[in-house]
């Protein structure tokens, strides 16, 4: 509403400038208390938005003072006044429902009719000034209509848009759910199958070893070692099943979320060119995941600042590329350790590069991958 307001208020003074310009010679005390007053109520109409009974006796009382603004002076009629009245009546029917707009402009024609009878005007000019508030009532009315309607429309779509983004959000979280009940039962078959068949297999392998040949001994303990590895590496899988992992923009999301709550750190996370769009693979979306979470621990154990920049974006959907960026505030040596090589073999691995930009004052880890499904050529 501030933004009409003020678009109001800058129509309104350029009328009264130039209505000032014209009867600033017979500027009486009734006259300037009538403008006074009016430019009073046009500056608080603002405050009381949320009041629409009160701005309705706000534009009523400003239609009467239009009365004494410009009561005729010599029985003749300014053009201003109507043009003041106009916008009165238009205020009121863009700002007030239906009701409340036509009490403002009856008591505006009210007041309207009292200064042209009180004008010496021909029967033609009362004609016309009669015909132009008609047209200006019924065209200001309709157009309160379409508006409204215009409005209700708006707010069905955003409803419906908000409930659809909901079901959205619902149906990700049940699948989401979904899935990770699916991992659940996989990883119970495997505890109940596989886990506890090693196990029989590692106390028959004991017992078979205790009964053994010397000679057999040694065959029977690799046997029950290999068993033994196979049943942790099994275990390790079922614990794996039953932690949700979250890799790609959704787990930097969550993990920037988690760094600035408990970490106190300032990430300024920017997304562009397509970045969330892009066709990446559960594995390069998981290196990315885990290369910026380096990146951003590194930032966390080596750097003297709390801020941090990343960035997304998928220029031309031919690639996919990440950048980390810290300022840092002082030089001192760097050399590339096991974080940051154990980052380039795992983008390496997925069809990617990596980048160390060490400068006077940041310090920038740039990913690129390239997309598996584009469109163009390697030739």
């Amino acid at each position: 509403m501030k933004k009409t307001y003020f678009i109001w208020l800058s129509i309104h003074c350029v009328v009264w400038v130039l209505a000032y310009w014209e009867f600033a010679a017979n500027l009486n005390a009734r006259r300037l208390t009538g403008l006074v007053a009016f430019l009073v109520l046009l500056f608080i109409v603002l405050l009381f938005k949320e009041k629409p009974l009160i701005q309705t006796l706000l534009f009523c009382s400003q239609a009467l003072l239009t009365i004494l603004i410009f009561y005729p002076i010599n029985n003749e009629l300014s053009p201003y006044a109507i043009i003041v009245q106009s916008l009165i009546i238009a205020e009121a029917v863009f700002y007030l429902s239906r009701v409340k707009s036509s009490v403002v402009i009856a008591v505006q024609l009210a007041s309207a009719a009292l200064i042209l009878m009180i004008s010496t005007l021909t029967t033609s000019q009362l004609f016309w000034c009669a015909l132009y508030y008609l047209l200006l009532v019924v065209a200001l009315l309709y157009h309160q209509v379409i508006h409204n309607k215009e409005k209700e429309a708006r707010l069905s779509n955003e409803a419906l848009f908000e409930e659809y983004r909901n079901m959205k959000r619902q149906l990700l979280v049940e699948e989401q759910q979904a899935r990770q009940d699916e991992r659940m039962l996989i990883g119970h078959e495997i505890h109940d199958s596989v886990g506890h068949k090693l196990t029989a297999l590692l106390f028959q392998f004991e017992a078979f070893r205790l009964t053994a040949a010397e000679k057999d001994k040694e065959t029977v303990g690799k046997l029950k070692e290999l068993a033994e590895q196979s049943l942790e590496e099994t275990r390790q899988a079922v614990r794996s099943f039953k932690q949700r992992e979250v890799g790609g923009l959704q787990g930097v999301i969550q993990l920037i979320r988690k760094l600035e709550i408990e970490s106190f750190m300032k990430i300024n996370f920017s997304v562009r060119h397509g970045a969330f769009a892009a066709p990446l693979t559960g594995e390069q979306s998981f290196a990315i995941y885990r290369a910026v979470q380096e990146a951003l621990t590194n930032i966390m154990k080596h750097s003297s600042t709390r801020e941090a920049q990343v960035n997304f974006e998928s220029p031309g959907g031919s690639i996919f590329r990440f950048e980390v960026i810290n300022a840092v505030t002082h030089d001192r040596y760097f050399q590339e350790g096991y974080g940051l090589k154990a980052m380039r073999e795992r983008l390496e691995k997925v069809g990617g590069t990596l980048e160390i930009d060490y400068e006077a004052h940041r310090f920038l880890v740039r990913g690129t991958i390239r997309l598996a499904d584009w469109g163009g050529s390697d030739d």
